[in-house]
């Protein structure tokens, strides 16, 4: 072998490119797919290789044995964090866990011990070509080792959640986390391609439009904590159906990258998605909500000036019907009016003192039993809600009278509400 070796090199002008960065390094660094992609070429050069067809060896078949020399009693960070790697369920391939183990290796600071594991097990060692590795072959192993201890002392603080893709590349997505209430129907239609759920469209009114994350073209990863990598046809639906009534938390793979353009690594997907589905279109943005500049603004929200009226205790039943008893409860006792802002959230409804902006309620929508108005008091709407939310099967139900501006805006506002609550209906 000649006296220098390029890959060490550039290893180490990558390890000087991080020191004249700013720690911890994460995966928006520039420096680190470089540095992942000649780390493995290292690990990869001389590696031997099996004849007569049989599957290509990689790192991590060794690496994977390094439990295996350490005493039967003994049971190191190493060998717990290799136990870790070949339990990932969105790692498929000997690549892929490969490169999982060494961004775990990195975030734990044990890089050069699995090196120095691999040095001094000359069973191990065989793996590679004495002439044409570098792991093997002392002159270049130790400054390799060195540069590896140097690694250790860095501190990193990469997303070991998002590996999805590193079966497939160095260069990993965007992920976002997506939470929502408990829904009938979220909105999200979904098509399965080799292991992969992709989000095909949004539904119009749905819950995932109302929430503006989802855009179509991207990939469900997790649900709930539960890995869909490698997913089968209809898996999303169980794991849904499982979480019956439970607030919902779903990863998301985004079909964008971090400058703008598209995840490389998707084109594949996205080409097949195109030839099955011609109308298939990546969503850029969510579509804009209409404004009402008459209204107040606090945070960006609209809001509505309102009357609170008060409210009146209707007992257990809290059907909509009860509503032409509960108004008029409510009005036959005279109570002050309060001038308030109305929220109509997404989950919620907040009704604040318009003066001092002290919430007076808020009232999620699992907890409204129904929302309506009578036919003859055309600005005037209530709605009935749990008075003992903690305890729903003893309470009874409070309901609550507001004043709006007009008939339509009364109209309007029950809408809202009732969408509201029928996107947050439980899953049947």
């Amino acid at each position: 072998m000649s006296g220098k070796e390029p890959l060490l090199g550039a290893l180490k002008v990558c390890i000087l490119n991080f020191q004249e960065s700013n720690s911890p390094y994460t995966d928006t660094c520039p420096h680190l797919q470089s540095f992942c992609e000649i780390l493995e070429m290292i690990l990869r050069k001389g590696l031997k290789q099996p004849v007569l067809g049989f599957k290509r060896k990689d790192y991590w078949h060794w690496l994977e044995q390094l439990p295996q020399q350490e005493t039967q009693h003994s049971r190191t960070l190493l060998s717990m964090m290799i136990e870790k790697t070949s339990s990932c369920e969105k790692v498929l391939t000997a690549q892929g866990r490969g490169r999982y183990f060494l961004r775990l290796a990195l975030n734990g600071k044990l890089l050069a011990v699995a090196v120095q594991h691999l040095i001094r097990t000359p069973r191990l060692l065989e793996c590679y070509d004495p002439i044409a590795s570098i792991l093997s072959n002392e002159e270049f192993s130790e400054p390799f080792f060195s540069m590896m201890l140097v690694v250790t002392e860095m501190n990193f603080s990469l997303d070991l959640q998002n590996s999805s893709f590193l079966d497939e590349s160095w260069q990993l997505p965007v992920c976002q986390t997506y939470e929502t209430v408990p829904c009938r129907e979220l909105g999200m239609v979904l098509r399965y391609l080799n292991g992969r759920i992709f989000i095909i469209g949004v539904l119009p009114k749905s819950q995932a439009e109302v929430d503006e994350v989802v855009l179509v073209g991207d990939v469900i990863d997790e649900i709930n904590g539960s890995s869909l990598r490698n997913a089968c046809n209809g898996q999303a639906g169980s794991v849904l159906q499982k979480l019956k009534g439970k607030p919902l938390c779903f990863r998301l793979i985004r079909w964008k990258w971090h400058d703008g353009g598209m995840f490389k690594p998707l084109l594949p997907y996205l080409k097949v998605l195109r030839e099955k589905i011609p109308s298939f279109q990546l969503q850029h943005e969510h579509k804009p909500k209409e404004e009402n500049e008459e209204r107040s603004l606090q945070g960006g929200r609209l809001l509505y000036n309102l009357w609170y009226l008060g409210q009146a205790n209707v007992g257990k039943y809290g059907g909509k019907d009860i509503l032409d008893i509960g108004i008029p409860m409510v009005l036959d006792k005279h109570l002050p009016q309060q001038e308030i802002l109305f929220d109509v959230k997404e989950t919620e409804v907040i009704v604040q003192h318009k003066a001092t902006s002290k919430v007076l309620f808020h009232y999620c929508y699992t907890d409204i039993s129904c929302v309506g108005r009578r036919l003859d008091s055309h600005n005037l709407f209530a709605f009935c809600s749990l008075a003992s939310p903690d305890s729903p099967e003893d309470s009874t139900f409070d309901c609550l009278v507001f004043e709006s501006n007009s008939e339509e805006e009364s109209e309007e506002i029950i809408k809202r509400i009732a969408a509201g609550f029928k996107h947050t209906e439980w899953f049947v």
